[in-house]
């Protein structure tokens, strides 16, 4: 059953079409990767998801519900947290106050500590630090607090946009078996990723985009096989 269903999907900048009428789908449980270029629309697919962004036309669905015309703030409510690319961490705030800060929608403050305490256990660096100021710490340590803070919300799915952007290889690795644990505890991940070897490596099914548009897609397996994926996205 799809958890989240996008349907006939256009959105402009101005005069330019940055999407041109894409239709997929996420079932719950799943991990999906969106693959593709920059400036293939991965990133404005996700803005519209969230609410950041609005159609020309097409729908969202999620929960059965049009979520379409829906301020982001009422989305999240719903059960959907972004990690948005480049991290966005407050930089003057500290790990906890950044991490208490996904958790604004919620009401239940003992189950919220709790919750937060999980994340520590998931992100030990994190409680190493959590007095410091988040601009202070590396990149993957701010990858890590950005992904804390969305499942602070306790999303029913997680929308990731280059979780792996400008990370060395180890931390790569690292943060693709969060990734994976994340998704093994219960939360269905729409991934953006231009690594696609390793997008396709970890996601059940995935959709290639170019210039607005969904030109392939099929399990993440056979893609990762497949002779012009390999080509145009996997280096060989």
């Amino acid at each position: 059953m799809a958890l989240l269903e996008v349907k006939n999907l256009s959105v402009y900048y101005g005069v330019i079409q940055a999407l041109k009428g894409i239709s997929f789908h996420v079932d719950k449980g799943e991990i999906v990767a969106l693959i593709g270029a920059n400036g293939a629309g991965k990133t404005t697919t996700l803005h519209t998801i969230s609410g950041l962004l609005h159609p020309k036309t097409g729908e969202i669905l999620y929960h059965d519900r049009d979520i379409t015309k829906m301020p982001g703030s009422q989305i999240v409510k719903m059960g959907m947290a972004q990690v948005p690319e480049g991290r966005r961490v407050f930089a003057d705030m500290t790990v906890e106050q950044n991490l208490r800060l996904g958790a604004y929608t919620r009401k239940d403050s003992s189950k919220t500590a709790e919750t937060l305490e999980n994340i520590y256990k998931r992100f030990p660096r994190l409680k190493e630090r959590v007095r410091q100021p988040a601009g202070t710490l590396s990149g993957g340590e701010q990858q890590m607090l950005a992904m804390g803070r969305a499942l602070m919300s306790e999303p029913d799915i997680i929308l990731m946009d280059e979780p792996s952007m400008g990370l060395s290889p180890i931390l790569v690795n690292e943060v693709m078996d969060i990734i994976k644990a994340v998704h093994e505890e219960g939360t269905t991940v729409l991934l953006v990723e231009q690594n696609a070897r390793k997008a396709l490596s970890i996601a059940d099914r995935a959709y290639v985009m170019e210039t607005g548009t969904i030109t392939m897609e099929g399990r993440a397996k056979d893609l990762l096989n497949d002779e012009s994926i390999r080509k145009a996205y996997l280096g060989e």
